[in-house]
């Protein structure tokens, strides 16, 4: 595995009312990054001396990190990076590919020209960030490509779920692509094609078949302990 980079080096001091945001970027980018490693303690005044600020505009950034899942507060009130929880990775999972085909299937039946250009901008941007090997914008692109498929679902409360396990899991995708080095096999990017492609032909069965297929790759590469199956199982098709 390759050695983990440095922190990302602090900012210069943000203009008054606008110092929240660049920390919260910052902060983030290191815990996605697995330079800042689960556990890992976020203490405030460490932070308002790295970034040169009072501990307000990092105690903001700590609670959007928090809100997120990025980072859990203890009991003693300090704060540290999300632990990973492996025991919860089975049924995690399995929602995570049930929501996949689910997105996927939705989409096929009802998305509009709008969500199709929409679906294939996210995926430009998506394959633009593995051309430059770029982790990072790999990570929020691919996210950014299922939001876009499940927002073509036309069902909020669906997308709200998908949007949560997809950020709860995108340490677990920045250890499958440091599994590439991050050089992401060819595979992942034309199973993003094929989906495409099902969902533009308005094919549901096939886009969910699809949507399932790309999920488990990702569940297999990670080794998982146990595979979920009730999410492949569960038939999604209306009853006649």
């Amino acid at each position: 595995m390759p050695e983990t980079p440095d922190a990302s080096p602090a900012p210069r001091p943000a203009p008054r009312g606008s110092a929240s945001p660049v920390i919260y970027e910052a902060l983030k980018q290191d815990i996605l990054n697995l330079t800042l490693a689960p556990g890992d303690p976020l203490d405030e005044t460490g932070l308002s001396d790295r970034f040169g600020t009072s501990r307000t505009p990092v105690r903001e950034a700590l609670v959007r990190l928090v809100a997120e899942g990025l980072a859990s507060t203890l009991p003693n009130r300090n704060t540290i990076v999300s632990v990973l929880d492996f025991s919860s990775l089975p049924p995690y999972l399995d929602a995570l590919t049930l929501m996949y085909r689910l997105s996927c299937r939705l989409a096929a039946q009802r998305r509009t020209e709008a969500d199709l250009d929409a679906i294939m901008a996210a995926q430009a941007k998506f394959l633009a960030a593995v051309d430059r090997q770029d982790a990072l914008a790999m990570l929020h692109t691919n996210r950014d490509f299922h939001l876009a498929i499940a927002a073509a679902g036309q069902n909020p409360y669906y997308a709200e779920f998908f949007a949560r396990l997809l950020n709860e899991g995108m340490r677990l995708l920045r250890l499958y692509y440091k599994r590439f080095d991050d050089r992401l096999p060819a595979q992942y990017s034309d199973e993003h094609e094929g989906l495409i492609e099902a969902i533009a032909a308005q094919n549901a069965d096939l886009a969910e078949i699809l949507g399932g297929d790309h999920a488990m790759q990702i569940v297999v590469q990670l080794q998982t302990l146990l595979v979920p199956s009730a999410g492949l199982v569960l038939d999604l098709r209306a009853s006649p």
